[in-house]
C-alpha cells in the first residue's frame, strides 16, 4: 500500500465506467487508483510496472475475457480481485464462476445520474475494495469433504416424548466477503432434513437469485431466493434478495420471512443485524445464529441480542475466514458461544438443533 493507502487498478473496457469508478474510489481517502486498463493485456503491463493491492475487473472484455484473466492472475501472481459487473441476469452465472476461481467480491457498476443509487453504490464499492485488500487468498478453495459424513441420523435423536416439549429450530446465517464459497461449503455439508435456514449474504441485486439456484443444484437441502411470506421449512434455506432487508417473523408455530426496503443498516442492505435482531425477537431460544467471513461489524450486535434471547451462537474462526471482520467483532462483544473452523460449523448447527 502506498503511504498507507490501498492501491487499485481498474480493468474495464468502458472508458465511462473506468472514469466513474476512478472518481468513486478516489473519493475515499484510504484508496488510491494507480491506473486503469481497457483490457487484460494493458492490465498485465500495468501490473508488471506496479502491482496494485486490489484489482477491479469486468467480466466481458475484448481480446481476453475477465474469467480467463482472473485464472491467470490467481495462478501466476495472486492479487485480490473484485468483480465489477453490470446488473444483468445473463451475466450472473459468469460472475458466480469468478468467485469460484478466487475473486473475493462482486460490485455492480455504478449507474450515473441516480444520486441515491450512486451514494449507496459508492459505499458498497469502497467497502468491497477495502475488504479485498485485507482478504486471505491462501485458504483452500476446493470442494469440502465433510468428516465425519453427516446423514439424517446426525440430527434425528432416538424417539422420545421430548419432541412434544420442543419447538422447531431456525438457523440464521450472516456472511459478507468470502461468504459465497463459505456458504457453499457449509450448506453442502447439511443433510436434506436440516433445520430451516435464513441467510443474509452481502451481494448485489439480481445475483442472489442465481447464487441461490447454484447452491440449490449443489446441496441436499433446497435453496431459494426469499420472497415475502415464504415459510421457513426443514430442509430449505432462504437467501435474502440483494438490495432488500429480510426479517424472520412468526405466526403461531409457523416461521416465515418478510422482505423489506429501507435505509442501509451497518452500511448494508440486506443487513445481517436486521435478520439477527428479528430472530432474537421472534425465535429466541429456538434460534441458532451463525456469523461467517466478512469485513465490518454487521451482525455483531444482532448476534449478541440473539444470545441474550437464549439462542445458540457460532462464529467462524480466523484461520478459515477470507476476512476476519464480522466474526471478530461478534467475538469481541461476547456474542459467540463457539468459535469454529468452517468445516466444523455444520456439525455444531446439527448438535444445537437437536
Amino acid at each position: 500500500m502506498s503511504a498507507g493507502r490501498i492501491t487499485v487498478l481498474i480493468v474495464d473496457d468502458s472508458a465511462v465506467v473506468r472514469q466513474t469508478l476512478k472518481e468513486v474510489l478516489s473519493s475515499d481517502p484510504e484508496i488510491e487508483v494507480i491506473g486503469t486498463a481497457g483490457d487484460p493485456f494493458v492490465a498485465a503491463e500495468r501490473i508488471s510496472e506496479q502491482a496494485p493491492d486490489v484489482i477491479t475487473l469486468d467480466i466481458e472484455m475484448p481480446r481476453m475475457d475477465g474469467l480467463t484473466f482472473l485464472k491467470k492472475i490467481m495462478s501466476q501472481h495472486p492479487i485480490p480481485v473484485v468483480i465489477c459487473s453490470s446488473l444483468a441476469d445473463n451475466g450472473a452465472q459468469s460472475t458466480l464462476k469468478a468467485l469460484e476461481y478466487g475473486a473475493v467480491d462482486i460490485i455492480t457498476k455504478p449507474r450515473l445520474g441516480v444520486k441515491g443509487f450512486l451514494e449507496d453504490s459508492r459505499i458498497a464499492i469502497c467497502d468491497a475494495v477495502k475488504a479485498a485488500a485485507s482478504a486471505q487468498l491462501n485458504i483452500p478453495r476446493q470442494r469440502h469433504t465433510v468428516e465425519p459424513k453427516l446423514t439424517a441420523d446426525a440430527i434425528l435423536a432416538p424417539a422420545t416424548n421430548a419432541m412434544l416439549e420442543t419447538t422447531e429450530k431456525v438457523v440464521a446465517i450472516g456472511a459478507s466477503t468470502g461468504g459465497t464459497e463459505a456458504l457453499r461449503a457449509l450448506l453442502e455439508a447439511l443433510p436434506s432434513d436440516a433445520p430451516g435456514i435464513v441467510i443474509v449474504q452481502h451481494m448485489p441485486e439480481l445475483f442472489t437469485r442465481a447464487f441461490a439456484a447454484r447452491l440449490d443444484s449443489l446441496c441436499s437441502i433446497t435453496v431459494k431466493e426469499a420472497e415475502t411470506n415464504d415459510t421457513v421449512l426443514r430442509g430449505r434455506a432462504l437467501i435474502a434478495p440483494g438490495n432488500h432487508h429480510m426479517l424472520l417473523k412468526r405466526s403461531g408455530a409457523r416461521y416465515y420471512v418478510d422482505i423489506k426496503d429501507g435505509p442501509l443498516v451497518c452500511r448494508h442492505r440486506p443487513s445481517v443485524d436486521v435478520l439477527f435482531r428479528s430472530a432474537a425477537r421472534y425465535a429466541g431460544q429456538n434460534a441458532v445464529g451463525v456469523i461467517l467471513t466478512g469485513m465490518g461489524d454487521d451482525g455483531a450486535r444482532g448476534m449478541l441480542e440473539m444470545k441474550r434471547a437464549g439462542a445458540k451462537t457460532i462464529a467462524q474462526d480466523e484461520a478459515t475466514c477470507v476476512v476476519f471482520g464480522m466474526p471478530k467483532e461478534a467475538i469481541k462483544l461476547g456474542a459467540a458461544d463457539k468459535v469454529l473452523a468452517l468445516q466444523s460449523v455444520a456439525g455444531a448447527i446439527l448438535t444445537y438443533a437437536r
